[in-house]
């Protein structure tokens, strides 16, 4: 199953072995028999996606190129989530955690300011599902029931507030001065219970590095509700490190400082960037040690202990409605009832559309091959969430963010980056790179797979919506058609802007990517650098680079004389767009950040704040915060890594968090 593997500049790289991919025209899921399965058999199907970019293979596999126009059968990229949402009543989550950075998705116009006590909290997920009638946290098997009702009981002991966001304060409609309440880190610790909240402890399985892991759910996170703002919108509160739960195992139900520190600042950071993410609230540490081994190598240790509060409109992934149709009988119908509550709340377009609008698609040269999501809500509603999954991929790629651990229990149905553990931002180019220690054998979950991982992820899904006779074959086949139409599209535009062109060149970005990682380019400063190359093709030969000298390090000869190559024909084409040099300059310095959350800035902030010191966090926030701004003063933070970084726990991290 290869996506991404074009970006290797070795044909050696070794990709994961999962079941093969193929896109054509016709894409067929087979199930058969049609009872739940976890893992594919080795000659289960699925679709493949073509290529991106720059394909080093000589192989002669049939794949749609990426730069083929689409067929007639296919949608235009935003086409189908057009037609579903042409109804919409309100907004939907997406839409809610990805509205633009400078107003922070809030109209601050007569803007509401709520008390802590004054929050309108719903609690529809406890009243609308079916809940666990024990409320203790021994730990077990839950059955029928989509969570469990348990009360945060982390210890503390004058918790301090280390920082908050003020812009999702404001999603909130919260005053900015109920973070200075004496109060403050007592609430958002689980110390103090929360006028109106009513906590609980989601359930969910999920696949783990490809393998079914059974009964996963909350292990350490406990959701205190849901508040609606006076828009409407849903928003649902939970704290991450509060106490143990019935899904905590064996763990004791505790998160770190050092984790806590990565996951606020990293969501914040991706939601600047633009990309679709949970949020983060606040971070308060707990005052009490936390014993981790953090390289799993028998030297645990003691470290602060910390609770992020996490915000976004759901927490629901695929493995929430994995683990029901597992267990078969008649938890099938749970998947129903969670599918239907989803669509309710969070993709209500699709509840209300009309079976007057067209949605019908020809998926193959027979008749039988028609798909109507207009008569069936769940194929429709399977169709947005791989697409939303798809497009959120792309925009990984273009950023450089590498998950790390791309399990289905980590995967949210709102198509939200979801679970900030090991993650990383490329520094040079490598598309093998994993920063989860975990994933170092098989790298399954490196840069280059993640597209691959998503339609993995996607067909786990709606093999679950097919066990609970939701959608059929031709649907779910569909659903993950859709998802590489998406991504390509997607992934195509994302790159086209990146390189501030009028139009998608396969054959230039594929040799760009090639050079990138032969030379071990540094991915997000040779960007934004890249942006100051002129449109003049008398430029003499041996200027040609002095635009990138800052990020071609140590290049010999030969390596010079394939840039310089390069450029000359990016010259060509930039010169032939008459897209004037100031003008393409903002448009791609508006879609090439300058500062990105790299690991080691990450660990100043938490060695800083490991003794006492909270302000390089705000710092750090502040920065990412404005990151396709120059910022004047903050260069610092757009540095190469240092040396030290490169040590283990910065570069590379486990999941012990």
């Amino acid at each position: 199953m290869q996506i991404l593997s074009h970006f290797s500049s070795k044909a050696s790289l070794s990709l994961l072995p999962l079941p093969r991919l193929s896109l054509s025209t016709a894409l067929y899921f087979r199930r058969r028999p049609s009872k739940f399965q976890f893992c594919p058999s080795k000659h289960f199907q699925f679709p493949r996606l073509p290529l991106l970019v720059c394909n080093l293979s000589s192989g002669t596999s049939q794949q749609v190129p990426m730069d083929s126009p689409p067929s007639e059968a296919t949608l235009s990229v935003d086409s189908l989530t057009h037609d579903l949402q042409n109804q919409k009543l309100t907004s939907d989550g997406h839409d809610q955690m990805n509205n633009k950075s400078e107003n922070n998705g809030v109209n601050n116009t007569h803007a509401v300011r709520l008390k802590l006590e004054d929050l309108n909290w719903d609690n529809s997920f406890v009243r609308e599902l079916p809940g666990d009638p024990r409320t203790d946290t021994i730990p077990r098997e839950v059955l029928h029931a989509c969570y469990t009702k348990v009360s945060p009981s982390a210890e503390v002991e004058n918790p301090q507030l280390v920082a908050w966001s003020e812009s999702v304060s404001k999603l909130l409609e919260l005053d900015p001065e109920e973070f200075g309440r004496p109060d403050f880190p007592l609430l958002f610790s689980g110390a103090s219970p929360l006028v109106g909240s009513l906590p609980y402890a989601q359930c969910y399985g999920g696949h783990q590095f490809g393998m079914w892991a059974g009964q996963l759910g909350d292990g350490r996170a406990i959701t205190l509700g849901e508040v609606l703002n006076s828009k409407s919108e849903r928003w649902e509160l939970q704290l991450k490190g509060a106490g143990k739960t019935p899904y905590s195992r064996f763990a004791d139900g505790l998160a770190v400082l050092r984790s806590s520190i990565r996951e606020f600042l990293c969501s914040e950071a991706m939601h600047n960037l633009g990309i679709p993410t949970t949020r983060a609230l606040c971070l308060v540490t707990t005052g009490k040690l936390v014993t981790r081994d953090m390289f799993y190598d028998g030297n645990p240790k003691e470290e602060p202990g910390a609770i992020v509060c996490r915000v976004s409109p759901s927490f629901l992934r695929f493995g929430s409605y994995q683990i029901h149709a597992s267990r078969e009988k008649e938890d099938l119908a749970i998947v129903r009832t969670l599918a239907d509550y989803a669509i309710r709340h969070h993709f209500p377009h699709i509840e209300n559309m009309s079976r007057s609008e067209s949605l019908s698609f020809n998926t193959g040269n027979e008749e039988h091959s028609i798909v109507d999501l207009t008569s069936n809500k769940y194929a429709a509603w399977a169709v947005e969430v791989a697409e939303r999954t798809a497009s959120l991929v792309a925009k990984w790629q273009g950023v450089g963010f590498t998950h790390g651990v791309l399990n289905t229990d980590n995967m949210s149905i709102l198509g939200l980056t979801i679970d900030y553990g090991p993650f990383g931002f490329l520094d040079a180019f490598d598309p093998s790179y994993t920063p989860n220690t975990t994933d170092l054998p098989g790298r399954r979950y490196c840069f280059a797979n993640q597209p691959d991982i998503g339609l993995w992820n996607i067909a786990q899904f709606t093999r679950t919506l097919s066990a609970a006779q939701l959608i059929d074959d031709k649907e779910a086949n569909y659903a993950m058609e859709r998802y590489g139409t998406r991504f390509m599209d997607d992934y195509q535009a994302i790159m086209t802007k990146k390189l501030g062109l009028p139009k998608y060149i396969k054959q230039l970005i594929s040799k760009l990517l090639n050079n990138m990682a032969v030379d071990k380019v540094d991915y997000t400063n040779f960007f934004r650098l890249l942006s100051n190359i002129k449109a003049d093709p008398s430029i003499p030969e041996e200027e040609l680079l002095n635009p990138l000298k800052a990020v071609l390090l140590d290049i010999g000869q030969e390596r010079k004389e394939a840039w310089i190559s390069w450029v000359k024909i990016y010259i060509e084409e930039l010169a032939a767009s008459g897209i004037p040099d100031e003008e393409r300059k903002a448009s791609m310095n508006a879609v090439n950040p300058k500062y990105i959350l790299r690991n080691y800035l990450c660990q100043s902030a938490i060695d800083a704040a490991e003794q006492g010191d909270f302000g390089e966090v705000q710092r750090v926030l502040n920065v990412m915060e404005r990151p396709y701004d120059e910022q004047p003063g903050m260069e610092k933070y757009a540095r190469l890594p240092p040396a030290w970084a490169y040590r283990p726990g910065v570069c590379m991290l486990s999941c012990s968090s």
